[in-house]
């Protein structure tokens, strides 16, 4: 047997131990819900339970990226389009966030162009990006993010605006290469711009490619990050 194939195959072993963390975590994450249920009502809504709610919606959806570019790498990542009704879809997302935004005191909303009821798309893939867009959000929201739905050249967008301090310049200089744009001084990995750059660019439709645009600004002063979908 060569060394070859006595070598571990360690992309393997990090995306098989991803997956059983990831496994651990919904646990965890049950117990927590069941414990939490048992509490007081003026218990339920601490500080406390505003950070652990938050730290594991990070959690996931840092292990769900990894996992992602991982089937990216190994082109495992199976894409799965079909037609959504827009309305229910960002419903489900923001509802799945509901604990965390109101430990923090932060409004959500959303208004969807009545015009444009359904789009076509990954329901995984892309719920996966709008729920880790959303939590960075909230990472920095002070009062409100809002959802924006509609139409632009042709293309289905979807935009999530706060009222935070926005991205840094280096990011949005960067935003066509965001492995440049990783600051580790400042903690910003930019994996989540990163996969969410990559999924963008597996819907594809008559020639024309998805793709994510990140500015500060918009409808609430703070952070924008849009996602165009053809």
């Amino acid at each position: 047997m060569n060394d070859k194939e006595q070598g571990l195959d360690f992309s393997m072993v990090i995306a098989s131990t991803v997956h059983d963390m990831k496994n651990s975590l919904a646990t965890l994450t049950r117990a927590h819900s069941e414990w939490q249920a048992q509490l007081p009502v003026e218990q339920r809504r601490s500080p406390g339970h505003g950070v652990i709610e938050y730290e594991f919606a990070n959690l996931n959806g840092m292990l769900v990226q990894l996992l992602g570019l991982y089937k990216l790498g190994v082109n495992q990542l199976p894409l799965r389009p079909d037609y959504h009704e827009l309305d229910d879809f960002i419903e489900a997302q923001l509802a799945h966030h509901q604990d965390v935004l109101e430990s923090r005191s932060i409004g959500a909303s959303f208004e969807l162009d009545e015009l444009i009821p359904l789009g076509f798309f990954d329901r995984e893939l892309i719920g996966s990006v709008v729920s880790n867009i959303l939590v960075n959000a909230i990472r920095f929201a002070r009062e409100k993010i809002a959802v924006e739905i509609g139409e632009q050249d042709g293309q289905l967008c979807i935009t999530i605006n706060d009222d935070g301090p926005g991205y840094p310049v280096h990011m949005i200089e960067k935003q066509t290469d965001y492995v440049q744009g990783i600051n580790a001084m400042s903690g910003s990995t930019g994996l989540g711009l990163y996969f969410a750059s990559h999924i963008a660019r597996l819907h594809q439709r008559n020639g024309v490619q998805g793709r994510i645009e990140i500015a500060n600004g918009g409808a609430l002063g703070g952070g924008r990050f849009s996602i165009f979908l053809p």
